[in-house]
């Protein structure tokens, strides 16, 4: 091999001068400042959910971006509309209506702008990372799992469509008791995930460790499972908790004499309505935050509570709580979907106009970034839909008084989603009025909605918390389950 020492001083001139051409063909571009991973907080009234953006540049000066809604557990979501203006940035996902407009600060290491999804918009700063944030949960269990985990799917044979989810059986011949788990209001998958967060995979790791078989499956419409969850209601939901206690007692190992059900906030409705309908194969329930008070009572104390935690001051509480009752009454007297969605916008507009200059200014701290008459349409809409009109003026005393098998219920005094004050004494009286005598409640200290030991109580708290479930809980639910007979 010759080297420059040895060659003539001509050729290694040369050789130089076509080593640099070379690399002034292959040079790429500088990279744009926008290039990168962007990371920040985005506040969705008490939620802070942590988004992140993926934007790179292609050779040809074409651009690419993706987004990670963190908190959510959805990554990569593939931008289809990117735009770049000198240092503004505009990105797209069509399909979930999300747009994200930001300009790139003085020193190339924040992107600062609006979020928007499907009408309303949130301030949003993004900061330059070399990688995205994680959240810690040290309670989420590690495989390889000490018991049986086994994907499964079955029928709601009376709706016509099959849900799946996660048998977890405990080592051994059996048969063993067995729950199922049924998740609270909203669409959830098996795990109940919230925020990184999931209960539901703890709650049966933990259960199943303790020699109880656990049934966890995706909301109707979610994961795996087929159904529409937009137009069902809680009676509906309730039906797909009834398939899974049939299933269960159709699987090896299990003892078909003590299923149970344990529901979490709206599945903790749904447990004793399946108990009462089907007493004969329901052997317990399990009540995590469940109602006791009437779905508008609920949701009444549960705004008050959440928007006082807020730091609203008590004429925005109040101004709040006089838009939200004018509503509830009026969409728990529409007939349909259509005529509520029609009656409650045009109500609720009327009601925004009547409200004096300073009433205005008070009601616009409460909606945030949103427009005023755009909030109240986008609640008005919410409070129209199948599930909700049903909710309102759902009692659970007419199910809890004719439940006859044994009952835990259970919450905390940092709930401000389902209050334990409120909710635990009415489901004792419900209860005693049914002549039920194997009733336990219990209200744990400074526990929020998820049972997490908690500051406030606030929603904001959730995903900051690294507790994803309270161990004493976990352990008063395993015992109780096994001391049945």
């Amino acid at each position: 091999m010759h080297n420059c020492a040895s060659t003539p001083w001509l050729a290694c001139r040369l050789a130089l001068a076509g080593l640099l051409l070379a690399g002034m063909v292959h040079a790429e571009p500088p990279a744009s400042p926008l290039v990168g991973i962007w990371e920040g907080p985005l506040q969705v009234g008490p939620l802070e959910l942590r988004m992140a953006f993926h934007i790179g540049q292609n050779t040809d000066g074409t651009w690419t971006a993706k987004m990670d809604s963190l908190d959510q557990g959805a990554i990569g979501l593939p931008c289809d509309q990117v735009a770049v203006d000198g240092k503004t940035i505009t990105l797209g996902i069509s399909e979930a209506g999300i747009t994200f407009k930001a300009a790139l600060a003085t020193n190339n290491q924040s992107l600062k702008g609006v979020f928007g999804q499907s009408g309303k918009k949130f301030p949003l700063e993004v900061h330059r990372v070399e990688k995205t944030s994680t959240r810690n949960r040290p309670q989420n269990p590690k495989k390889p799992y000490p018991y049986l985990a086994e994907e499964v799917t079955f029928e709601n044979s009376t709706a016509r469509f099959s849900l799946a989810g996660t048998l977890t059986v405990p080592p051994g011949k059996g048969p063993f008791p067995a729950v199922v788990l049924v998740s609270g209001s909203g669409p959830q998958d098996r795990d109940e995930t919230i925020l990184n967060h999931k209960p539901f995979l703890v709650l049966a790791d933990h259960l199943t460790r303790q020699g109880i078989a656990v049934l966890r499956f995706d909301d109707r419409g979610v994961g795996k499972s087929r159904g529409d969850a937009a137009r069902s209601t809680t009676a509906d939901f309730a039906g797909d908790a009834f398939a899974a206690v049939t299933f269960l007692a159709s699987c090896t190992g299990i003892d078909a004499k003590r299923i149970g059900i344990a529901g979490h906030s709206e599945g903790g409705l749904i447990a004793p309505m399946v108990a009462a309908k089907y007493p004969d194969k329901v052997a317990f329930i399990v009540m995590l935050a469940g109602p006791g008070a009437r779905g508008d009572a609920v949701l009444e104390k549960q705004a008050a509570a959440l928007v006082k935690a807020s730091g609203a001051s008590p004429a925005q509480m109040a101004i709040t709580a006089r838009l939200q009752r004018h509503l509830m009454d009026l969409a728990s007297a529409q007939p349909d979907e259509t005529a509520a969605k029609k009656n409650l916008t045009g109500a609720t507009r009327a009601f925004v106009e009547k409200l004096t200059s300073d009433e205005r200014k008070t009601l616009e701290m409460v909606s945030g970034d949103m427009e005023l008459l755009e909030a109240a349409d986008q609640g008005a809409i919410r409070l129209a839909s199948p599930w909700m009109r049903y909710f309102l003026q759902l009692d659970p005393a007419l199910a809890l008084r004719q439940v006859k098998c044994p009952v835990l219920a259970i919450n905390g005094t940092l709930d401000l989603q389902v209050l334990a004050g409120q909710n635990i004494p009415l489901i004792e009286k419900a209860l005693s009025d049914g002549g039920n005598q194997q009733v336990t409640t219990r209200i744990f200290p400074g526990l929020n909605h998820l049972f997490q030991h908690a500051k406030t109580g606030a929603v904001s708290e959730y995903g900051q918390i690294e507790e994803t479930m309270a161990t004493e809980v976990l352990q008063l639910i395993s015992d109780w389950i096994q001391k049945l007979k």
